[in-house]
């Protein structure tokens, strides 16, 4: 079967060809399946901001590597442990690319995201193996083209379990790309007022006020701290959520929080990127709480059930095939996309 890695590590928008990091497909084995795993027959596979990062070599792996993990499919073999869940052959599926042990100290403690044995399956492929405990069945309304993102929409469902949130309070998101787009839509059902996006891509801003943004903020050309006083009449926001991921954004939000406000840090930041915070304006003299994520633990079946309630369109209008994979991420690094799509097999809509 086919399988799109990383086969070089580098930039991938080094302008230096010989420097630039490099994807492409590689024929691997088609999966064997265990008692209680599942094969699948990948529909879609959607690109993730991470994607680059790895390619880029954030977490020090060596290449060649499996890449992808938003993913929708279609079970075409289990093993009898699988059955036993009620999986079936035929099942239009998605799910947590994460396989959690279960038994060690953090998955008993309720803290499965810090599993000490977790494993991945690299989705972007004709086929992946999953275990049973991954898999989530999609709702009949939903399509394997919207179904692919339902991962990203489980980071927006873990961001509003962060948040505490209650219905009136004022929130900024910082960043438009794709997981910004979805969880300020959560915040909009939740009641959110003073909803502000700041995001310096003009389409993204229209997006923002197409999915219920009540002001749009361009970071490049608009003192953000000045027009959010504006906006809040001096108070500053409840609630600030960061999800762009550049430097100088995590530091402009700390302006943004009003007096026991809180900060919720989402978006994966360089490694080596350490937060200049003044301990005292901000956490003694302003009570505020600053937190961030860490993948969606717990949140997918809810995932699913809100999947029909969000407005996607926008994100699955831009596929790729599988044979095509520097064009896609071309597309995706342009930044003129909300989100793109990698179909799997020709075969699958």
């Amino acid at each position: 079967m086919k399988l799109l890695s990383a086969v070089k590590i580098g930039n991938m928008k080094d302008p230096d060809p010989e420097k630039r990091g490099r994807v492409a497909l590689r024929d691997v084995p088609v999966p064997e399946i265990g008692d209680e795993e599942v094969l699948i027959k990948v529909a879609y596979c959607s690109i993730c901001g991470s994607d680059p990062h790895l390619v880029a070599g954030a977490f020090g792996w060596e290449p060649p590597f499996g890449l992808g993990h938003e993913m929708s499919g279609v079970i075409v073999k289990l093993g009898p442990g699988a059955a036993k869940k009620g999986l079936r052959e035929g099942d239009r599926v998605a799910g947590n690319f994460r396989n959690y042990c279960g038994a060690c100290y953090y998955c008993r403690n309720g803290q499965e995201q810090f599993c000490e044995n977790v494993t991945e399956q690299p989705a972007m492929a004709e086929y992946v193996k999953w275990h049973k405990s991954q898999i989530v069945k999609l709702p009949d309304d939903i399509s394997l083209k919207t179904g692919c993102l339902l991962e990203p929409v489980s980071v927006g469902v873990r961001v509003m379990d962060k948040t505490n949130m209650k219905v009136g309070q004022r929130v900024a998101v910082s960043g438009g790309g794709p997981i910004g787009l979805i969880v300020l839509q959560l915040l909009k059902m939740y009641g959110a007022t003073h909803l502000t996006m700041i995001e310096p891509v003009a389409q993204r801003r229209e997006l923002a006020k197409k999915y219920g943004a009540d002001f749009v903020l361009d970071p490049v050309n608009q003192n953000i701290e000045e027009e959010g006083k504006k906006i809040t009449r001096g108070l500053g926001y409840d609630l600030v959520i960061e999800v762009s991921g550049f430097p100088g954004a995590a530091e402009n939000v700390l302006k943004l929080a009003a007096r026991c406000g809180t900060i919720i840090y989402v978006a994966m930041f360089p490694n080596n990127y350490e937060l200049p915070l003044n301990l005292y304006t901000y956490c003694y003299g302003r009570e505020i709480t600053i937190t961030g994520t860490f993948v969606s633990p717990y949140v997918f079946p809810r995932a699913a059930q809100i999947l029909g309630r969000m407005r996607l369109e926008d994100f699955t209008a831009q596929v790729y095939d599988l044979d095509d994979p520097e064009g896609a991420f071309a597309a995706h690094l342009s930044g003129k996309y909300p989100k793109i799509l990698i179909r799997c097999n020709r075969d699958m809509d």
